[in-house]
């Protein structure tokens, strides 16, 4: 059997290829828009990818199911499990628990896992060609690493209300009925690691094992005692917040991601094009790094600077839904902007029309900054800080208002526009693109803490921290 993960730090997402290599079939598990990368893999392995199939509707980023299939060939297969508020509104062969999906020898068995999302299903895995016993369990959004999925999604991120508490108690039945029932032996791949807003606790290694999280995780003892109260409790409280461009994803991987078959070549613009036009007619987006873009930077253009978080921070900065104006990307180089256009087209960021070498009389100067604990005396100043809640709660800047940096594009005008605003968030990365979010949204007095929270901490300041809360017993231990 060939089992192969595909791992982006980027989302945080794990995929995966899973072959016989004796009839030489393959199915992909939880694919990303970038569909090459999976063609490229199965011929590296000498497979052919004749199955596809996903754990659920995605809220993280645009899936890239029907792109493959449709590339490819292969038979779509999609969950038909949940209600009928939350089904896929595009055709696949229809998945139900304990439906099988057969790649030569190699069995994936679905078994329905509810509770992250009401359709959400896992996967066993057997190699039939040496055992009748599954070896592993594909578990998407379900259990993680030292965690499990987050229920409070929908609720959070599509508009529904209070579905989170339902949620969480079929996440509960879930783990108690198709969980610690398997062997400890049996491997678990989830598909997310540290750093996806899916789970409040995620582990940062890639895998683990059932014995191992009946062992070690936080809720296993919860669920054995049959603990639903406590276990719920347990797993709303504290959960970060969901950027907001979540919504868009659930919305349109449950209709249909749009085909990207064949894009057209990125042009390459000059920098005399773009005068007078950013922010206006079109999107630039400013992907240096951090230190060079406070330096120099170009007026109205987004800040999404090339790196591991790349297409992530553009889905904190971009709302296509509501803004459709052609993106103009920093590049040194076409294939540089190819890599870029792929990436942005992961969080659904489809309109990328060009490229653009160098800022050449775009920059007008240093963004406008504040040292730490010079914030005080910006009169009236509001402090914004861009983090998540439980990085605020942890600590944070007296009467500072927290404002996650995936709801500022969204939720700006929760932000005072009557007064200066000095922007912060852990180190400065997150600060950097919202602060540049809101000057493109005509905020003028728009600065930025240098060295953020970190460096306000480290000269000295005291941040306001809550009491601490006493120790609650678990029950049944």
């Amino acid at each position: 059997m060939l089992f192969q993960p595909i791992y982006d730090e980027d989302l945080a997402q794990g995929s995966y290829l899973i072959g016989c290599q004796a009839t030489g079939e393959a199915v992909v598990v939880d694919a990303r828009r970038d569909v090459d990368t999976f063609i490229r893999l199965a011929e590296h392995h000498g497979v052919r990818i004749t199955a596809v199939t996903e754990t659920h509707i995605h809220a993280d980023y645009q899936s890239g199911s029907r792109e493959l299939a449709a590339r490819t060939g292969a038979t779509l297969y999609l969950s038909d499990e949940g209600d009928d508020d939350w089904k896929y509104g595009f055709e696949g062969e229809k998945l139900y628990h304990g439906s099988e999906i057969r790649v030569g020898n190699v069995r994936l068995k679905a078994v329905h896992t509810p509770g992250h999302t009401p359709e959400h299903l896992s996967f066993l895995v057997t190699d039939g060609a040496t055992t009748e016993q599954p070896g592993f369990f594909l578990t998407g959004d379900f259990v993680f690493v030292g965690d499990v999925g987050r229920p409070d999604l929908l609720d959070e991120a599509a508009g529904f209300v209070d579905t989170r508490f339902g949620g969480a108690k079929h996440l509960f039945a879930s783990l108690r009925d198709h969980f610690l029932t398997l062997p400890d032996y049996v491997q678990v791949w989830p598909g997310h690691g540290a750093g996806s807003a899916c789970g409040k606790a995620l582990g940062a290694v890639p895998s683990t094992t059932v014995g191992y999280e009946r062992m070690a995780s936080w809720w296993a003892p919860l669920v054995e005692a049959g603990d639903e109260e406590g276990f719920v409790e347990s797993l709303l409280e504290g959960q970060p917040d969901a950027p907001l461009y979540f919504a868009r994803m659930k919305r349109t991987n449950k209709a249909g991601p749009a085909l990207l078959s064949e894009r057209p070549d990125l042009r390459r613009v000059e920098p005399d094009e773009l005068r007078g036009r950013v922010n206006d007619d079109l999107i630039l987006l400013d992907t240096r790094d951090g230190e060079r873009h406070r330096a120099d930077h170009v007026p109205g253009a987004l800040f999404v600077p090339e790196g591991k978080k790349f297409a992530t921070y553009a889905s904190y900065a971009i709302d296509p839904d509501a803004d459709t104006r052609p993106i103009v990307v920093l590049a040194s180089d076409e294939e540089q902007a190819e890599h870029m256009r792929d990436r942005l087209a992961w969080t659904g960021i489809d309109h990328v029309i060009g490229y653009v070498t160098s800022l050449d009389g775009l920059t007008a100067g240093p963004v406008p900054s504040v040292a730490p604990g010079a914030e005080r005396d910006v009169q009236g100043a509001v402090v914004l800080d861009v983090r998540t809640a439980n990085e605020h709660r942890a600590g944070h800047l007296p009467g500072a208002q927290q404002l996650d940096v995936g709801r500022v594009a969204y939720r700006s005008e929760q932000v005072p526009s009557d007064r200066p605003v000095i922007v912060h968030c852990q180190a400065g990365a997150r600060a950097a693109v919202a602060a540049a979010v809101l000057r493109a949204k005509g905020r003028s007095d728009v600065r930025e803490l240098e060295g953020s929270y970190d460096a306000w901490v480290a000269a000295g300041n005291t941040p306001v921290r809550p009491d601490p809360e006493p120790e609650r017993s678990v029950a049944g231990a």
